[in-house]
């Protein structure tokens, strides 16, 4: 599945969440934060990619760094069959793996 996102000025994206398969993205314009499990939160601008593996790897954050611009990437996921493409992480998960989420560098 292929898919245009735009992200409109200061928007935290969706929850924590989980995709079926593999994600590959390009941001097309602006800059977002992105953070998935065991990886420390990090920007990604235009004309940079990303990717996350899927599976049971929490995406906890894609959002648009710019207050006052819309931030807009194109992704490429590989879904798995019969399986939601996104599924939302719930609260007692979250709070389980709190301790392992890994903080911004400075």
């Amino acid at each position: 599945m292929t898919r245009l996102l735009e992200l409109p000025p200061g928007d935290p994206g969706i929850g924590p969440h989980r995709h079926s398969g593999p994600v590959f993205g390009y941001i097309l314009e602006g800059e977002i934060l992105f953070e998935l499990e065991g990886q420390a939160p990090y920007r990604i601008t235009a004309g940079e990619a990303f990717w996350e593996p899927g599976g049971d790897v929490i995406h906890y954050t894609a959002a648009n760094l710019l207050p006052t611009r819309t931030s807009r990437f194109v992704v490429v996921m590989l879904c798995a069959p019969d399986v939601e493409m996104i599924t939302m992480v719930d609260d007692q998960e979250l709070a389980a793996k709190a301790g392992s989420r890994i903080p911004m560098a400075e």
